[in-house]
């Protein structure tokens, strides 16, 4: 499941064949000219409707923290997200005044159990997402980070989603603690090919901002070699013709 980061590179996406995508916090941000956490809940919010109203697939949220601290914030920031016509939305554990803390076990618990509880109020067959961001503060805290994912199946979360997992041992012992409900994994890097994957248990894979450093890795290259007096590096971009039958193709 690819994360585009706007509306051209989602529709892209469609082109290609993808079934589902999910959008990228840090993807948005960049494209406005913010870091990953310094964009809002109403520029969020905007941004999924405008994905969901863009494209026919199924739209996976990122939704950071929910944009609330207690439980009754994150279940009223759910239930806006959902009036935007997501299919699913994750719910993090990071603490939203301090991003190299988590919540505690307790209150993180409670928060995924209150955008259960908000899901299932709206009647939408909405996926929950629950994350723990630990591997990111920390890459050594895989128990810990198997704790909290078990906790959170319990609390009602559809799929699991530890972000930062990389060895296979780790995956697959993530994936028998929370079974039968899914696990997602963020591959951010070349390494496991996706047949490893699934050959671990794994049932749901995505990618998070990595397309958007790609293409923003490959604009500053060739900006470099304009800077430096080249424009040979604009040879690889594509056909301005390609793109607009592709995306003419969406107004018709």
């Amino acid at each position: 499941m690819p994360n585009p980061w706007d509306v051209g590179s989602a529709r892209l996406l469609q082109h290609m064949g993808f079934q589902a995508v999910a959008s990228a916090s840090s993807g948005y941000a960049w494209s406005t000219g913010r870091p990953d956490y310094a964009v809002s809940r109403s520029d969020v919010l905007q941004h999924l409707s405008s994905l969901c109203n863009a494209i026919e697939l199924p739209v996976n949220a990122d939704f950071e923290s929910g944009f609330a601290d207690d439980p009754a914030g994150v279940a009223e920031s759910v239930e806006l997200a959902i009036g935007t016509g997501v299919a699913g939305l994750s719910i993090e554990d990071r603490d939203v005044d301090a991003a190299e803390r988590l919540y505690d076990l307790e209150t993180a618990v409670e928060r995924v159990r209150a955008a259960r509880l908000a899901i299932d109020r709206t009647g939408h067959d909405v996926i929950l997402v629950a994350r723990t961001e630990g591997l990111l503060i920390d890459p050594r805290a895989v128990t810990r980070a198997i704790e909290r994912l078990g906790a959170f199946a319990e609390a009602g979360a559809d799929c699991l989603y530890a972000p930062g997992v990389i060895d296979k041992g780790d995956i697959a012992a993530m994936v028998r603690a929370v079974a039968p409900k899914p696990l997602n994994v963020l591959m951010m890097r070349p390494g496991l090919q996706f047949s490893e994957l699934a050959d671990l248990g794994v049932r749901r894979v995505s990618v998070g901002g990595a397309l958007a450093r790609v293409a923003y890795g490959a604009m500053i290259d060739v900006a470099e070699q304009i800077k430096a007096g080249s424009f040979d590096g604009l040879a690889g971009g594509m056909q301005g013709k390609v793109l607009n039958d592709i995306f003419g193709a969406f107004e018709k």
